[in-house]
């Protein structure tokens, strides 16, 4: 039987709140991707080129660790996969995630957050994290906390 997860990385909460209502919809679980050090606000300061995530960004190895659990991503299907756009790409936590974990013949849906850009690159940045096998799709920007009926309806549409 086929099993879905919803897996996020939410630097200030707005990926979070649609991942879980995501959740909902789906009838998934959810993971959250946590970062071992949290971002601070000067963190994200995308303004200051010296910020830790502009620092990372502008790394294409940077890969931050993540928080050491037990989590395994063998049982599900398909995985949504969800964060904020950082400078027209996923941030580099979401390579770390891929890279931890074994996505071979597995399908992962992309949704993201944005202030302003699109999907850009993130795509081909994310399919050198994964086994070839692994189907990436780009799914939808899911700005402004879309409703559980706005998310059903674009659900269905996969």
């Amino acid at each position: 039987m086929a099993k879905t997860l919803v897996a996020y990385f939410s630097a200030s909460g707005v990926t979070r709140q649609v991942a879980l209502n995501l959740s909902k919809v789906l009838g998934a679980d959810n993971y959250e991707i946590k970062p071992a050090v949290p971002y601070t606000n000067a963190d994200l300061n995308w303004t200051d080129k010296n910020s830790r995530s502009s620092i990372e960004m502008d790394d294409k190895n940077s890969r931050p660790e993540m928080v050491e659990d037990d989590f395994s991503v063998e049982e599900y299907d398909t995985i949504f996969l969800g964060f904020p756009i950082w400078w027209y790409i996923a941030p580099t936590i979401i390579n770390t995630f891929l890279e931890k974990h074994d996505f071979s013949n597995k399908k992962i849906i992309l949704f993201a957050t944005s202030g302003g850009s699109g999907f850009g690159g993130t795509v081909e940045n994310l399919r050198r994290s994964v086994d070839s096998s692994a189907q990436i799709v780009e799914g939808k920007l899911l700005n402004h906390n879309p409703s559980l009926e706005d998310l059903k309806s674009w659900v269905e549409t996969l």
